[in-house]
């Protein structure tokens, strides 16, 4: 099993943190792409077909703006994680170590590769950490059928 301490903590943070800027960048760019393509339609001599453009460039628009704001709250809940301390039950903030795999309680990020290693970045309102959470080292925790045991929390 990998060593894991607060240099992982702070690493699989910071991958965490590049996720959020990647989601906060696209939702952007998509959102100017959209205001761009409902700037430049021009008046036809269709008529409606320029409302129509528009009104779907808006809403472009506005799924993009939701998303953005999705990221931004995203942002919000890893700046709220500590990473700074080491657990010793499975909680906000820890690594867990089981033996089906490694968990980051932080956000929702899915898959983080480190060191030839994957941890999953879940949330801590997510149903693998809720099944998780409060539980120590040995103890065991059963999601989907399946039985978890605690290997290690950091």
């Amino acid at each position: 099993m990998l060593e894991i301490n607060q240099n992982t903590k702070a690493a699989l943070f910071s991958l965490c943190q590049q996720y959020v800027q990647q989601r906060i960048d696209t939702a952007r760019q998509a959102m100017e792409a959209a205001q761009e393509a409902a700037n430049s339609e021009s008046k036809s001599s269709a008529g409606d077909k320029y409302e129509t453009g528009r009104a779907m460039a808006q809403l472009e628009r506005d799924r993009n703006a939701q998303l953005l704001a999705g990221a931004l709250q995203l942002k919000r809940d890893l700046q709220q994680v500590v990473i700074d301390k080491t657990y010793e039950s499975v909680q906000p903030g820890s690594i867990v170590t089981t033996n089906r795999g490694g968990y980051f309680i932080s956000i929702g990020a899915g898959k983080l590769l480190l060191d030839d290693a994957a941890y999953f970045g879940v949330s801590s309102g997510s149903p693998i950490a809720i099944a998780l959470a409060g539980r120590k080292v040995g103890e065991v925790a059963t999601f989907n059928k399946l039985t978890y045991e605690i290997l290690g929390v950091v």
